[in-house]
């Protein structure tokens, strides 16, 4: 059994950092899930499935190709146009954006895409670093980024974190240990020196001197758990085996994971010593997962492959071994959900592969179409808002779009 030290893992030598600047130009028993189906299920199984946040930008140009498919508009004579195209200074995959102000933030994606603007968002402006060339920059995907008071993180995949503490001035090259179980997945600004980081072995770290040392909040890695968990003779035990695909965290500090395999999910409190499976409780395959309101005890989303999309009530009980799930009224045509973000308790959005979105006024309920990416190709892969900074929101996805929330015309 791998299990993370307790005491603060030394992870960098301060010595180690490399100075950046920025150029301006260029467990228990298994829980059990129940989901209530709608009365009507699309018969739409052979349908393109669900496209992966994380797929390239290759496969996503050949995604878009796809467009010529039946449109979810024609099912929706109502649709809205919420959502603004702005110009970005790159065509690669879009894959965060973040602010540490209304106006000043940074926009990352694939092929060493970087990108800031001091005005709110309107106009970006290509950024690099100068003791990158430019052979090696375009080799890093910046997957993260995450700005708290003017400090910001940026990940990057091969493993790549670079620390700010003047706003994106200057930057430092942080060296992580060998010896960390899996590969970083996401960093959380915190606050000054101090920033909350994952792994796709499921481990969750806090560092609050600027990343010289990280000390572990889980005490085993997820196979360690998975492991324990089916080779302990519960019944259906041995159904919890693989790796994990995606990590996501609530406004408290709770994890939610979703298996490789798309069969289970699997949940994390602050406080907890492991991970705690959960049974998917349908015979399709978990696409993505997340937050009602980005507090984990509000409830989930849960979308499946074939553009299903299931809710769970308020107030859910993660010692329970039922999750009651309600199928939303949402008309994809197939098309995948990638991600669900909530603008406020009852304004919910839903982005997808070819570029779809879905508007709810009644806290997921029942969607409507969004037709403003519709002539735009690619996919979308992410949605966020900004409550802390007039509720802006923003949409990201393939070949350098991003989407700016306008509101009804």
């Amino acid at each position: 059994m791998k299990v993370f030290k307790s005491a603060a893992l030394m992870l960098v030598t301060a010595s180690a950092a490399m100075a950046f600047a920025p150029a301006s130009v260029k467990t228990s028993a298994p829980v059990g899930v129940s989901l209530s189906m709608s009365a009507t299920e699309d018969s739409c199984d052979d349908r393109r499935s669900f496209v992966s946040k994380s797929v390239t930008a290759g496969a996503a140009a050949s995604m878009a190709s796809m467009a010529n498919l039946a449109n979810p508009e024609a099912a929706d004579a109502a649709a809205y146009k919420m959502w603004t195209k702005v110009p970005v200074p790159f065509e690669d995959t879009v894959y965060d954006i973040d602010f540490d102000s209304p106006d000043h933030g940074y926009l990352v994606g694939a092929r060493g895409a970087f990108a800031e603007t001091n005005d709110g968002g309107k106009t970006w402006e290509p950024r690099s670093f100068s003791n990158l060339d430019a052979e090696e920059e375009i080799t890093y995907r910046f997957q993260v980024v995450s700005f708290k008071d003017g400090e910001g993180w940026v990940l990057g995949k091969p493993t790549l974190l670079l620390h700010t503490k003047d706003a994106g001035k200057s930057w430092e090259r942080i060296p992580l240990s060998p010896k960390l179980p899996g590969e970083p997945t996401s960093i959380l600004a915190l606050g000054p020196s101090k920033a909350e980081m994952t792994t796709s072995s499921g481990a969750v770290y806090v560092t609050e001197n600027a990343g010289r040392n990280w000390k572990a909040q889980v005490k085993e890695t997820i196979d360690a758990t998975l492991n324990r968990i089916s080779s302990s003779g519960v019944s259906g035990a041995s159904y919890f085996t693989g790796s994990i695909i995606n990590q996501v965290r609530d406004d408290d500090g709770a994890y939610l994971a979703v298996s490789s395999r798309g069969n289970f999910f699997l949940t994390w409190e602050p406080g907890q010593d492991f991970w705690i499976p959960h049974n998917r409780g349908t015979p399709r395959r978990i696409q993505n997962m997340g937050f009602v309101g980005g507090d984990i005890h509000k409830g989930l989303w849960m979308t499946l492959n074939g553009g299903k999309l299931f809710i769970s009530p308020n107030e859910v009980d993660l010692n329970s071994d039922k999750f009651d799930f309600i199928e939303a009224d949402i008309k994809t045509g197939g098309y995948g959900i990638t991600d669900v973000g909530y603008r406020s308790d009852n304004e919910v959005w839903a982005v997808g592969g070819s570029n779809t979105m879905y508007v709810s006024f009644d806290g997921g309920k029942k969607f409507s179409f969004d037709k403003s990416a519709n002539d735009i190709p690619g996919n979308l892969y992410n949605v966020k808002f900004f409550k802390e900074y007039g509720n802006m929101g923003w949409a990201l996805g393939s070949s350098g779009l991003l989407l700016r929330y306008t509101g009804q015309a």
